[in-house]
């Protein structure tokens, strides 16, 4: 017991210790055992296939960590020595570019993966995640996770069909950026969004207007532009923060001809 709060005293003061050097602003909370939030077992579909020892080798492995919302939960080119696992809330996942330019990638939610590259090869984060909601997660040292996909075939090929969905959206997503013009895009994003709310019907008022046009790859003005357009044409309804897809068969044509 002594060794596991160790370690997870350890993580701790190497985030801060990132945050600090990095000048990043963040309210996150390590979850210990008597707090109320702490998660006893790791009841994922995913951990489940892991046999009793591996399951301990990852519980001496990991720290559980409230994200509040706007946190970064991980910062493009920063080292990478851990994978987080979401339990619950929300983030986004971008990229960053010059010019203090982004391109949002995705919504990344509860039974999520963050960071499964430094597994395989990457030794930094390629990418930007921020919570839009409080997030719970767990950070798993990427040794633990690395060593049990070398002897456990069937978590393994869990990972790898994960790795493989999210390349397979950045590929659509670098599809859309290079041959749809904006009306396309904004039509793709909207749908995508959209398709969310079932399990997260707020799910476009956790986002700012900037946050819908960068999934869209467009900048702010234009993005509000096309949304008012869209609602002149009655593909959309916006109320306040919210948006109502009306017409969801032209705007999947928009999407596909855009």
């Amino acid at each position: 017991m002594i060794y596991i709060i160790q370690k997870a005293a350890l993580h701790l003061n190497q985030i801060v210790y990132l945050c600090i050097n990095l000048n990043i602003q963040f309210i996150m909370k390590t979850i210990l055992e008597n707090d109320s939030q702490y998660v006893c077992e790791i009841s994922a579909p995913c951990f489940q296939m892991l046999s009793q020892d591996e399951l301990t080798l990852i519980r001496n492995s990991k720290t559980q960590v409230l994200f509040r919302k706007g946190d970064g939960i991980t910062k493009q080119g920063v080292f990478a020595s851990y994978v987080l696992f979401v339990i619950n809330g929300l983030s986004k996942q971008y990229v960053e570019g010059p010019g203090n330019k982004s391109h949002n990638l995705r919504i990344i939610g509860p039974g999520e993966f963050i960071g499964l590259s430094s597994v395989f090869s990457a030794s930094i984060f390629q990418y930007s995640v921020t919570s839009i909601t409080d997030s719970h997660c767990f950070l798993i040292e990427k040794e633990a996770i690395a060593s049990v996909m070398k002897t456990n075939a069937a978590f393994t090929m869990n990972i790898v069909k994960r790795y493989c969905l999210h390349n397979a959206n950045l590929y659509e997503t670098l599809g859309s950026v290079l041959y749809k013009q904006m009306n396309g895009r904004m039509a793709s994003t909207l749908l995508y969004l959209n398709q969310l709310k079932n399990d997260h019907p707020d799910i476009f008022t956790l986002l700012t207007r900037k946050d819908v046009s960068e999934f869209a790859g467009i900048s702010t003005e234009n993005g509000i532009k096309l949304l008012k357009t869209f609602e002149k044409e009655g593909l959309i309804k916006l109320s306040e923060k919210d948006i109502i897809l009306v017409n969801k068969t032209m705007l999947a044509e928009i999407a596909k001809h855009g």
